[in-house]
């Protein structure tokens, strides 16, 4: 088994289905199949135009996901009480402005900080853990820890973004930012724009990461290889990371 485990976000089905408004592809049986063919975990972002997941669809996926739900967003009032209502295994803060196309900035989590410590007290007094999506920036990662947080999630666009020019470089500061983030003793996720050429290098020389979300490219690749086989490809891209492992 491996030490990193692999959520599936299904927004882009979600995305999918609304464009015809039909109810297909039914993205609780799709969020099930997920897990029969080897996911750690569902992941869902609920924006507010609701043009991915929707509120309504958290219930039930709550109800039928039976590794892990992560449900990530930014923390407004409706997102908060719909969090705290449906009590999923982990929340991940993220600071979308509400038009954002995607996620792509971490929180500064120094200016926001006393915000952030009351989000997460009253998150985990229900029982959920916390995890708060920033830059790769030591300050920021030390901000984080302050919060009382359970887990950061890495910003990995910048990453993905430069990898195929040089891996090096790209991987520099997420190196030192999971360093730091075990010294404090944070648990260490990671998502965005991950793909199948670039995840294994990411988890070979980065101390251990407990969990990759990963979406789009993800389900774009299902669309070649279908969903089974395209699981199956993921998690041997984390098994190849943790088989040359270069950093402990």
């Amino acid at each position: 088994m491996t030490k990193t485990r692999l959520s599936v976000n299904i927004n882009k089905v979600a995305l999918i289905r609304n464009s015809r408004g039909e109810g297909v592809p039914d993205l609780i049986a799709f969020a099930k199949d997920c897990e029969a063919y080897g996911a750690q975990g569902i992941t869902v972002h609920p924006r507010p135009d609701e043009r991915h997941v929707r509120y309504d669809d958290i219930p039930r996926l709550k109800e039928i996901v039976t590794t892990e739900l992560n449900i990530e967003g930014n923390p407004d009032e409706r997102f908060i009480e719909m969090v705290l209502r449906e009590k999923p295994h982990q929340c991940t803060l993220v600071p979308d402005d509400p038009d954002a196309l995607t996620s792509d900035e971490g929180w500064d989590t120094i200016r926001h900080q006393a915000f952030l410590q009351d989000v997460v007290r009253a998150l985990q007094e229900k029982g959920i853990r916390v995890s708060i999506f920033v830059n790769a920036d030591l300050d920021m990662v030390e901000g984080a820890a302050r919060t009382g947080a359970d887990r950061i999630e890495l910003y990995t666009g910048p990453y993905a973004g430069q990898y195929s020019v040089d891996p090096e470089k790209a991987i520099a500061p997420y190196l030192e930012a999971a360093r730091h983030a075990h010294e404090l003793e944070l648990g260490l996720n990671a998502g965005h724009d991950f793909n199948l050429d670039n995840l294994a290098y990411f988890i070979r020389h980065t101390p251990s990461v407990d969990e990759v979300s990963i979406g789009h490219a993800l389900i774009s690749d299902a669309l070649y290889y279908g969903i089974e086989n395209t699981i199956q490809m993921y998690l041997q891209r984390i098994r190849d990371g943790w088989a040359e492992k270069k950093v402990e």
